[in-house]
């Protein structure tokens, strides 16, 4: 017999009928012997219900009183699973992340977990009892409530099985499992049945929605085994663990992942000395903008060109930044491109196999697909290109990499 924690997300619990459904699904585990926390999120829409009417009462409420408002949307849904539960004569007790003690720091709205006291979880089990917890949320040291930011309930299943040294950590949600791209792009995309957390890591911080990808690092860390289930229909999901010899022979790329959400800023004509990367950067970081990848090209007259990505939410921030900046350090101009795509292909296979590279812009090129910027890892390769060739750049490469077949 085996302790899993199961944690379901919004869409999971989105109803009455829906956490009747969760709750039959948790009783048949427990029926089988198994012991069982579950992890749960808001109900699907809640937490916006919530957030829209702090904003009505003012435009930007304190970050304490946000949490403190935030956090009831976990409440309701542990306490009507908890008497689902007890209805079906399973046994079951609700917590919220304050009465588990999961503590954390201070930081409100994007908490980072420290210390997790799962004393009343084990003595709870050990009598037969399914625990039911409130994820996303915690406490600091002073007892104030906290949150761990959006998707911050995948960390609270991960971290819960972590302290509590859990067989495995369940992720419920309206997908069965990882696919090799997003199978609304590419018909032929498989569900693989198991990923490294490297990987998984990767296909998040590239674009792939299925998990917040601190959920996975947190999983790595601790080495929690990881599964991504659906909700709403059986089957054996998707496993995320560490690598292993067995997963070095399997095919050189595991999965694509894009992201449209990318705009491009280039400073022209910039002075080619030391320090200069710095000058450009910093006050975009200031402005709390996130750059992605950077190219930098050194021309014949000591002047270079200097090109970054942002999320396209921050471009117009971003260039009104950049345009006082290329006056400053006397640059010819800014230009920049709101219209573009990352591409990535993930696979820890490329540790081992040569011409990864060459395979992948080879393809693209004979879709007659322009590379705009590179960056590379030693598990990932990714390209920008323009945004009208995203969805033939993925279908392309999930076809010449095999990815369609098992």
């Amino acid at each position: 017999m085996a302790l899993y924690v199961q944690k379901f997300g919004g869409t999971s619990v989105g109803s009455v009928e829906r956490i009747e459904a969760v709750a039959d699904k948790v009783k048949s585990f427990r029926d089988a012997g198994h012991d069982i926390v579950v992890v749960v999120s808001a109900m699907s829409g809640e937490t916006n219900r919530l957030l829209g009417l702090a904003s009505q009462i003012m435009e930007e409420p304190t970050p304490r009183e946000m949490d403190v408002l935030v956090s009831t949307g976990e409440q309701v849904t542990i306490a009507l699973l908890s008497m689902a539960l007890n209805k079906r004569g399973c046994p079951a007790i609700s917590y919220t992340g304050g009465q588990v003690r999961i503590t954390t720091d201070n930081t409100h709205t994007k908490a980072r977990i420290q210390t997790i006291d799962e004393k009343n979880m084990r003595a709870d089990l050990d009598q037969g009892r399914v625990v039911v917890v409130a994820g996303f949320q915690g406490v600091d040291e002073n007892g104030n409530i906290t949150t761990l930011g959006r998707g911050g309930s995948d960390t609270t299943g991960v971290a819960l099985a972590a302290a509590l040294k859990a067989d495995e950590c369940q992720i419920y949600t309206d997908v069965d499992g990882v696919y090799t791209t997003d199978p609304r792009v590419v018909d032929s995309a498989r569900r693989m049945d198991r990923i490294t957390f490297e990987e998984m890591i990767e296909m998040a911080s590239l674009g792939s929605k299925i998990l917040q990808i601190r959920s996975v690092e947190f999983a790595g860390k601790y080495n929690v085994p990881l599964r991504v289930l659906s909700s709403f229909e059986d089957g054996p999901g998707t496993l995320i663990t560490i690598e292993d010899d067995e997963k070095m022979e399997q095919p050189v790329i595991s999965g694509i992942a894009f992201n449209r959400d990318e705009a491009k800023l280039t400073v022209q004509g910039v002075p080619d000395i030391p320090g200069i990367a710095s000058k450009i950067l910093r006050p975009v970081s200031d402005a709390n903008i996130e750059v992605d990848m950077i190219v930098q090209n050194v021309g014949a007259d000591n002047h270079t060109d200097f090109t970054f990505t942002v999320h396209r939410n921050d471009y117009a921030k971003a260039k009104a930044i950049l345009d006082k900046v290329c006056v400053e350090l006397g640059a010819r101009e800014v230009s920049g491109d709101d219209k573009i795509a990352k591409v990535s292909i993930v696979g820890v296979g490329m540790r081992s196999h040569a011409g990864v590279a060459t395979q992948m812009f080879d393809t693209l090129s004979a879709e007659g697909i322009n590379i705009q910027m590179i960056s590379t890892s030693e598990i990932k390769i990714s390209v920008v290109i323009a945004e009208k060739y995203l969805e033939l750049s993925v279908r392309a490469l999930h076809s010449s990499f095999e990815l369609n077949e098992q």
